[in-house]
């Protein structure tokens, strides 16, 4: 009994150590093929500039979308992912219901945010802009996200082979008709994402 409690201590001491070992940073070394978002360890969030005198921060989990991607030709990659809007959260309830309402977001009647990729550019060893078309609010605009690639590794809890990837970008709000108190509250929203995708079979 106590040599298996020990083995387990050790096993959750030497975990986290044991991943980022395996750890391949190398973007060249990503395995070729087809890939699911990983929800539950995936975030999006967003920030704007609240009257000039503060930013405020929010979130969109929950996101769902694909991933098609072959490092030797990094500019026939597709990325295609959706946010649900009625899971939007900024740790204030009652700011919330207004956000997902139809003075803001409109939840109700555009239920989700998707960005789609036309084109992805290499733009250094583990870096590529990623053009696209992002629909929100019924409205469908090009927006471009600026991604870096961090790691790739089987994760030992799922037994999946994961990439990760971390991007931002900027848009307008009123370009997509959520203009309400604008400019007051900041029209430029800034993206912060952190993303994983797990290798599907095929």
């Amino acid at each position: 009994m106590k040599r298996m409690i020990a083995l387990a201590v050790l096993s959750a001491a030497t975990l986290p150590s044991l991943v980022h070992a395996q750890a391949n940073k190398d973007a060249e070394a990503v395995q070729a093929g087809s890939y699911a978002l990983d929800t539950g360890h995936t975030l999006v969030d967003f920030s704007v500039s609240h009257f000039g005198i503060n930013d405020y921060f929010g979130t969109f989990p929950g996101a769902t979308g694909t991933l098609s991607i072959d490092p030797k030709n990094l500019g026939a990659a597709k990325l295609d992912v959706s946010l649900p809007v009625a899971t939007l959260s900024t740790t204030n309830a009652k700011l919330d219901q207004e956000l997902v309402g139809p003075d803001w977001f409109d939840a109700g009647k555009f239920p989700a945010i998707r960005f789609v990729s036309t084109k992805v550019t290499r733009t250094g060893k583990d870096t590529a802009t990623i053009a696209g078309n992002l629909t929100m609010h019924g409205v469908t605009k090009p927006a471009v996200l600026t991604a870096t690639f961090n790691a790739a590794a089987t994760n030992p809890m799922k037994k999946a082979y994961t990439l990760g990837f971390k991007a931002t970008g900027v848009i307008k709000r009123t370009d997509f008709g959520v203009s309400r108190f604008a400019p007051m509250i900041g029209d430029e929203v800034t993206l912060t994402i952190t993303a994983a995708f797990e290798k599907t079979p095929g």
